[in-house]
Protein backbone atom coordinates (compact mmCIF):
# COMPACT_ATOMS: atom_id res chain seq x y z
CA UNK A 1 0.00 0.00 0.00
CA UNK A 2 1.15 3.60 -0.69
CA UNK A 3 1.74 5.99 2.06
CA UNK A 4 4.33 8.55 0.17
CA UNK A 5 5.61 10.41 3.20
CA UNK A 6 7.31 6.83 4.63
CA UNK A 7 7.48 5.19 1.54
CA UNK A 8 10.11 7.72 0.63
CA UNK A 9 11.30 8.39 4.32
CA UNK A 10 15.12 7.56 4.50
CA UNK A 11 13.99 6.40 8.31
CA UNK A 12 17.38 4.65 9.43
CA UNK A 13 19.47 7.64 8.21
CA UNK A 14 17.30 10.25 9.82
CA UNK A 15 17.20 8.00 13.60
CA UNK A 16 20.73 7.25 15.24
CA UNK A 17 19.06 3.69 16.40
CA UNK A 18 22.06 2.54 18.03
CA UNK A 19 21.72 5.50 20.83
CA UNK A 20 18.09 5.29 20.28
CA UNK A 21 17.58 1.21 21.12
CA UNK A 22 20.31 1.77 23.74
CA UNK A 23 18.35 4.31 25.49
CA UNK A 24 14.80 2.83 25.06
CA UNK A 25 15.28 -1.46 25.23
CA UNK A 26 15.97 -1.31 28.44
CA UNK A 27 12.90 0.04 29.68
CA UNK A 28 10.68 -1.63 27.03
CA UNK A 29 12.48 -5.04 28.14
CA UNK A 30 11.48 -4.28 31.73
CA UNK A 31 7.99 -3.81 30.84
CA UNK A 32 7.41 -6.66 29.14
CA UNK A 33 9.53 -8.89 31.72
CA UNK A 34 6.77 -7.74 34.52
CA UNK A 35 4.14 -9.82 32.65
CA UNK A 36 6.61 -12.67 31.18
CA UNK A 37 5.79 -11.70 27.33
CA UNK A 38 7.04 -13.29 24.36
CA UNK A 39 4.98 -12.79 21.45
CA UNK A 40 5.11 -9.22 20.90
CA UNK A 41 3.09 -7.51 18.28
CA UNK A 42 4.85 -3.85 16.68
CA UNK A 43 2.38 -2.04 15.25
CA UNK A 44 3.84 0.80 13.03
CA UNK A 45 6.60 -0.26 12.80
CA UNK A 46 8.52 1.28 10.83
CA UNK A 47 11.88 -0.11 9.28
CA UNK A 48 11.65 -2.92 11.46
CA UNK A 49 14.54 -1.89 14.18
CA UNK A 50 12.59 -2.06 17.46
CA UNK A 51 11.23 -5.32 16.48
CA UNK A 52 14.47 -7.03 15.37
CA UNK A 53 16.47 -5.99 18.18
CA UNK A 54 13.24 -7.84 20.27
CA UNK A 55 14.22 -10.32 18.18
CA UNK A 56 18.05 -10.59 18.63
CA UNK A 57 16.78 -10.87 22.33
CA UNK A 58 14.63 -13.92 21.90
CA UNK A 59 11.34 -12.36 21.74
CA UNK A 60 8.55 -13.67 18.94
CA UNK A 61 7.96 -10.37 16.70
CA UNK A 62 5.43 -9.43 14.22
CA UNK A 63 5.98 -6.19 13.03
CA UNK A 64 3.08 -4.61 11.49
CA UNK A 65 3.19 -1.40 9.06
CA UNK A 66 0.95 0.39 6.44
CA UNK A 67 3.67 1.51 4.15
CA UNK A 68 4.77 -1.51 1.71
CA UNK A 69 7.86 0.66 1.61
CA UNK A 70 9.07 0.19 5.11
CA UNK A 71 7.87 -3.42 5.44
CA UNK A 72 10.26 -3.83 2.49
CA UNK A 73 12.78 -2.39 4.49
CA UNK A 74 12.10 -3.92 7.55
CA UNK A 75 12.54 -7.26 6.24
CA UNK A 76 15.84 -6.04 4.14
CA UNK A 77 16.72 -5.07 7.82
CA UNK A 78 15.98 -8.29 9.92
CA UNK A 79 18.12 -10.51 7.01
CA UNK A 80 21.29 -8.30 7.36
CA UNK A 81 20.56 -8.60 11.14
CA UNK A 82 19.91 -12.38 11.05
CA UNK A 83 16.80 -12.95 12.79
CA UNK A 84 13.92 -14.68 11.01
CA UNK A 85 11.22 -11.77 11.25
CA UNK A 86 7.53 -12.02 10.11
CA UNK A 87 6.96 -8.23 9.25
CA UNK A 88 3.19 -7.80 7.71
CA UNK A 89 1.31 -5.00 5.73
CA UNK A 90 -1.25 -3.59 8.09
CA UNK A 91 -3.59 -0.94 9.03
CA UNK A 92 -5.08 0.27 12.40
CA UNK A 93 -8.20 -1.02 13.18
CA UNK A 94 -8.16 -4.33 11.16
CA UNK A 95 -4.79 -6.21 13.21
CA UNK A 96 -7.25 -9.20 14.05
CA UNK A 97 -8.16 -10.17 10.69
CA UNK A 98 -4.65 -9.29 9.90
CA UNK A 99 -2.09 -10.25 11.83
CA UNK A 100 -4.58 -12.72 14.53
CA UNK A 101 -4.20 -12.54 17.76
CA UNK A 102 -2.93 -13.76 21.38
CA UNK A 103 0.04 -11.53 21.61
CA UNK A 104 0.95 -11.10 25.17
CA UNK A 105 2.22 -7.32 24.21
CA UNK A 106 1.78 -4.70 21.94
CA UNK A 107 4.42 -2.10 21.30
CA UNK A 108 3.31 1.55 19.30
CA UNK A 109 5.87 3.47 19.18
CA UNK A 110 7.14 6.76 17.32
CA UNK A 111 4.18 8.68 17.12
CA UNK A 112 1.88 6.37 15.05
CA UNK A 113 -1.38 6.64 16.73
CA UNK A 114 -1.82 10.61 16.10
CA UNK A 115 -2.13 9.23 12.49
CA UNK A 116 -5.64 7.84 13.75
CA UNK A 117 -7.68 11.13 12.92
CA UNK A 118 -11.01 11.00 14.35
CA UNK A 119 -12.52 9.76 17.68
CA UNK A 120 -14.19 6.95 16.29
CA UNK A 121 -11.47 5.72 14.28
CA UNK A 122 -9.38 6.03 17.72
CA UNK A 123 -11.49 3.68 19.78
CA UNK A 124 -11.75 1.31 16.88
CA UNK A 125 -7.84 1.00 16.97
CA UNK A 126 -7.86 0.70 20.65
CA UNK A 127 -10.85 -2.31 20.75
CA UNK A 128 -8.97 -4.01 17.75
CA UNK A 129 -5.39 -3.82 19.71
CA UNK A 130 -7.58 -5.07 22.95
CA UNK A 131 -8.65 -7.90 20.03
CA UNK A 132 -4.89 -8.91 19.50
CA UNK A 133 -3.68 -9.33 23.24
CA UNK A 134 -4.19 -12.07 25.42
CA UNK A 135 -5.97 -11.91 28.85
CA UNK A 136 -4.03 -9.20 31.07
CA UNK A 137 -1.76 -8.72 27.67
CA UNK A 138 0.45 -5.24 27.84
CA UNK A 139 0.28 -2.37 25.73
CA UNK A 140 2.33 0.40 25.51
CA UNK A 141 2.05 3.56 23.47
CA UNK A 142 4.66 6.29 22.05
CA UNK A 143 3.42 9.77 21.59
CA UNK A 144 4.41 13.07 21.53
CA UNK A 145 3.19 15.45 24.48
CA UNK A 146 0.77 17.26 22.27
CA UNK A 147 -0.56 18.88 25.47
CA UNK A 148 2.70 21.06 25.40
CA UNK A 149 2.98 21.24 21.95
CA UNK A 150 -0.50 22.79 21.09
CA UNK A 151 -0.04 25.09 24.49
CA UNK A 152 3.11 26.26 23.24
CA UNK A 153 2.39 26.12 19.83
CA UNK A 154 5.90 24.17 19.11
CA UNK A 155 6.11 23.98 15.68
CA UNK A 156 9.82 22.87 14.84
CA UNK A 157 11.42 19.55 15.96
CA UNK A 158 15.08 19.47 16.15
CA UNK A 159 16.84 18.62 13.28
CA UNK A 160 18.35 15.22 12.08
CA UNK A 161 21.49 14.67 10.56
CA UNK A 162 23.80 11.34 8.95
CA UNK A 163 26.95 11.63 7.24
CA UNK A 164 28.05 8.34 4.89
CA UNK A 165 30.85 7.68 2.42
CA UNK A 166 30.96 11.14 1.25
CA UNK A 167 27.10 11.51 1.75
CA UNK A 168 25.27 14.28 3.80
CA UNK A 169 21.75 13.61 4.71
CA UNK A 170 19.35 16.56 6.94
CA UNK A 171 16.33 16.04 7.98
CA UNK A 172 14.06 19.21 9.36
CA UNK A 173 10.55 18.57 10.62
CA UNK A 174 7.74 20.55 11.58
CA UNK A 175 4.20 21.19 12.18
CA UNK A 176 1.36 22.63 10.39
CA UNK A 177 -1.50 24.13 12.85
CA UNK A 178 -4.67 23.38 11.01
CA UNK A 179 -8.31 25.44 11.73
CA UNK A 180 -9.74 22.02 12.40
CA UNK A 181 -7.12 21.06 14.99
CA UNK A 182 -5.52 18.71 13.02
CA UNK A 183 -1.88 19.05 12.51
CA UNK A 184 0.26 19.13 8.77
CA UNK A 185 2.93 17.03 9.69
CA UNK A 186 6.01 17.94 7.16
CA UNK A 187 9.14 16.47 6.68
CA UNK A 188 11.93 18.53 4.83
CA UNK A 189 14.64 15.62 3.36
CA UNK A 190 17.66 17.28 2.29
CA UNK A 191 21.18 15.36 0.36
CA UNK A 192 24.06 15.91 -1.40
CA UNK A 193 26.99 14.51 -2.38
CA UNK A 194 30.01 16.03 -0.81
CA UNK A 195 30.92 19.29 -2.11
CA UNK A 196 27.89 19.11 -4.31
CA UNK A 197 24.53 20.73 -4.25
CA UNK A 198 21.70 20.19 -1.65
CA UNK A 199 19.08 18.20 -3.12
CA UNK A 200 15.84 18.44 -1.27
CA UNK A 201 12.02 16.44 -1.06
CA UNK A 202 9.36 18.03 0.95
CA UNK A 203 6.73 15.80 2.01
CA UNK A 204 3.09 15.92 4.57
CA UNK A 205 0.87 14.03 6.40
CA UNK A 206 -1.93 14.66 8.60
CA UNK A 207 -1.85 13.89 12.38
CA UNK A 208 -4.16 14.27 15.17
CA UNK A 209 -2.40 15.64 18.12
CA UNK A 210 -4.32 12.97 20.74
CA UNK A 211 -3.96 14.79 24.05
CA UNK A 212 -3.47 12.92 27.36
CA UNK A 213 -6.96 13.12 28.73
CA UNK A 214 -7.94 12.19 25.60
CA UNK A 215 -5.83 8.85 24.78
CA UNK A 216 -6.13 7.43 28.22
CA UNK A 217 -10.45 7.80 28.32
CA UNK A 218 -9.87 5.78 24.59
CA UNK A 219 -7.73 3.36 26.08
CA UNK A 220 -10.06 3.37 29.25
CA UNK A 221 -13.29 3.18 27.28
CA UNK A 222 -11.52 0.08 25.06
CA UNK A 223 -11.20 -2.33 27.78
CA UNK A 224 -7.69 -1.82 29.18
CA UNK A 225 -6.86 -1.12 32.71
CA UNK A 226 -4.08 -0.50 35.07
CA UNK A 227 -3.67 2.42 33.03
CA UNK A 228 0.29 4.30 33.69
CA UNK A 229 1.40 7.36 32.27
CA UNK A 230 5.14 8.10 31.82
CA UNK A 231 7.24 10.95 30.20
CA UNK A 232 9.85 9.33 28.76
CA UNK A 233 11.25 5.97 27.54
CA UNK A 234 13.48 5.83 30.74
CA UNK A 235 10.23 5.75 32.97
CA UNK A 236 10.33 9.64 34.17
CA UNK A 237 7.05 10.96 35.21
CA UNK A 238 4.99 12.58 32.80
CA UNK A 239 4.47 16.38 33.32
CA UNK A 240 2.07 17.82 30.80
CA UNK A 241 3.78 21.23 30.64
CA UNK A 242 7.00 20.23 29.82
CA UNK A 243 7.42 16.32 29.17
CA UNK A 244 8.48 15.61 25.40
CA UNK A 245 6.71 12.28 25.15
CA UNK A 246 3.30 11.06 26.81
CA UNK A 247 4.01 7.27 27.49
CA UNK A 248 0.68 5.15 28.31
CA UNK A 249 0.94 1.87 29.43
CA UNK A 250 -2.08 -0.23 30.11
CA UNK A 251 -3.17 -4.10 30.44
CA UNK A 252 -6.16 -5.61 28.58
CA UNK A 253 -9.06 -6.06 31.09
CA UNK A 254 -10.56 -9.87 31.04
Amino acid sequence: MSTPLYDELDYDRMVNWPKRLTYELPWIEQQLAAIGARRVLDVACGSGQHAIALMQRGYEVTGVDLSSGMIERAKANAATAGVAGRFVIGSFGELASQVGGAFDALLCLGNSLPHVLTNQALQATLSDFHAVLNPRGLLLVQSRNFDAVLTQQARWMPPQAHSEAGHEWLFLRFYDFQPDGTLGFNVVMLQRDQGGTWQQRVRETTLRPWRYDELVNAVTKAGFAHVQRYGDMAGAPFDHTSSANLIVVARAAI
